[in-house]
């Protein structure tokens, strides 16, 4: 079984439906991403998920089964909204979070120490958090969330507000966790981080999963046919090829309908071509998530 298991489930509020057909699974130790316009239904699913909503149909299984208050200890969730106290003293703030988790103060505050000293906070301990910067508060609101060592990790828009030396330290901190077993969903538009992150994915919109699965299978499933080429000397003739562009210091050749980029390959080997670069080109997440989003609204026009 599965850390999270999600099957079919709806959920509408009114005469508005959130959620229509949404089903996927989260395997342990993985980063999952949870992806879609806005609108589209994923942090109504997120919040069936965590059972604050109830679905209208459909099953979910956490950890094994249903939610309880046990297994909430064993869950973080970082909410794209912040949610820390603004008048509460920075350490004051993330010790009372850790106690809503199960933590007492001695074992909290060792481990409140590290997580401040990595995230450059330790000289801010003692500050209000509104006294703390937009970026200062988004570290606090992920150490919030994870000082308890969570086995499950929800995070939405965990970048908001960050430059880029913390957005690493921050894709660092997940890196480690994933390491050490936690599992992760991580909701964002920067589908930049899903690339560098992410082992699978599913794409919600219209409250229908879309596009689902591993997101190397994914690229290869909406790639081209192109393959970028640089050569130390000409280009040979080559069977296979419907069109050829001249790039900055190379080519982009279309393949041909059913030939395959290894055929290419093989024909410059066998010509003993001076290949300096042989890329297959494959889409960004950006390209298949605007593709996606695009078709699925004519179909639902048509």
């Amino acid at each position: 079984m599965h850390p999270v298991e999600i099957s079919h489930i709806s959920k509408s509020f009114g005469s508005t439906q959130a959620v229509s057909d949404v089903s996927f699974e989260v395997y342990k130790g993985e980063i999952f991403g949870l992806l879609g316009p806005n609108g589209a239904g994923k942090t109504t699913s997120i919040r069936i998920l965590l059972d604050i909503f109830k679905p209208d149909s459909g099953s979910v299984s956490i950890l094994g089964g249903s939610m309880t208050d046990a297994k909430k200890s064993r869950v973080g969730y970082l909410p794209e909204e912040r949610g820390l106290y603004q008048d509460a003293p920075l350490e004051q703030c993330l010790l009372f979070f850790a106690a809503l988790k199960g933590m007492d103060r001695k074992e909290a505050l060792p481990r409140l120490n590290e997580y401040l000293d990595r995230f450059d906070l330790s000289a801010h301990r003692k500050k209000k958090i509104k006294e703390l910067s937009k970026g200062m508060q988004q570290k606090a609101q992920v150490i919030s969330t994870v000082l308890h060592h969570p086995e499950l990790l929800i995070i939405d828009e965990p970048f908001s507000g960050l430059d880029p030396v913390n957005t690493q330290l921050v894709r660092d901190l997940f890196a480690d966790l994933r390491k050490g077993g936690t599992t992760i969903i991580m909701c964002t538009h920067q589908m930049n981080l899903v690339e560098a992150l992410c082992d699978r994915l599913a794409l919600i919109h219209q409250g229908k999963d879309v596009l689902y699965g591993k997101l190397a299978d994914i690229r290869r499933q909406y790639a081209t046919g192109e393959v970028h080429l640089n050569l130390a000397g000409p280009l040979p003739e080559l069977p296979g090829i419907a069109q050829i562009r001249t790039e900055n210091s190379g080519y982009q050749l279309t393949l041909q309908p059913g030939v395959e980029p290894v055929e290419i390959l093989q024909a410059l080997a066998a010509q003993r071509a001076a290949v300096e670069k042989f890329e297959i080109a494959m889409p960004s997440l950006d390209q298949i998530f605007i593709e996606v989003v695009k078709a699925t609204e004519e179909k639902a026009a048509a």
